[in-house]
């Protein structure tokens, strides 16, 4: 079965977090597309994104290999990532939310309890709720108004699995992804609720306690030098 274009990112993503796709390895546009069932396009477009990820790195003329990290590459990005996002939601908080910001966050809340809602999630839910979850963190930094959190957070997404796009599913554990999803959005009810009642300090701490939560994942993020342990 072919597998969306989006689809095809976060599975070589959560490869390349497993160490699945070892650091140094160089990949081959063909290989990986016969390996995941899917045409060559949506390979190429996943490794030009990997590569702007920090995942990847360029290996001749046109290919890629899995770039080598560290434990503290990882670590470092998201809690940049946090601090950035927890300031940018304390600043609207402390302005208060306009009305066309609370329903889109509201519309967010909804679209992530409806997919929730039925008790698991299979490929196609977690592929909306990445893109429901990458929207809601969009929201909250574009209404902050913060042209400066907005460009440092474009030059943090560079390193590795720091990005909110940087999404990684395991389709072999997806019991657990449940729960991990399922207790993310808890944090964004929580994240709204907040911002509704203008409590800037704590809005400011849940976004970074939300970044964190990443990092509880080990088991996704295997490849790193040393391996991150459960």
């Amino acid at each position: 079965m072919q597998k969306p274009g989006s689809l095809v990112m976060v599975t070589l993503r959560q490869m390349i977090g497993s160490g699945e796709l070892a650091a140094g390895e160089r990949l081959v546009e063909t290989a990986i597309a016969e390996r995941l069932g899917v045409s060559r396009m949506p390979v190429r477009t996943a490794f030009r994104e990997l590569a702007s990820e920090g995942l990847l790195v360029r290996a001749g003329v046109r290919g890629y290999m899995v770039r080598h990290f560290t434990y503290n590459d990882i670590v470092d990005g998201v809690e940049v990532r946090g601090v950035l996002e927890g300031l940018a939601a304390r600043q609207l908080g402390e302005r208060g939310l306009d009305e066309s910001t609370q329903k889109r966050l509201r519309s967010c809340l909804a679209e992530g309890d409806r997919l929730l809602a039925k008790g698991y999630l299979d490929e196609k839910d977690a592929e909306a709720y990445h893109s429901m979850n990458v929207r809601f963190h969009e929201a909250i930094v574009s209404a902050s108004g913060n042209t400066a959190v907005t460009a440092a957070l474009a030059r943090n997404d560079h390193l590795p699995f720091a990005s909110v796009k940087a999404m990684t599913i395991n389709t072999s554990e997806m019991e657990r992804e449940f729960r991990r999803l399922n207790y993310a959005h808890m944090q964004h009810h929580a994240i709204v609720d907040a911002l509704e009642a203008g409590q800037a300090a704590r809005v400011e701490a849940l976004m970074r306690e939300h970044a964190a939560a990443v990092i509880r994942y080990t088991d996704l993020l295997q490849s790193a030098d040393p391996p991150l342990k459960n």
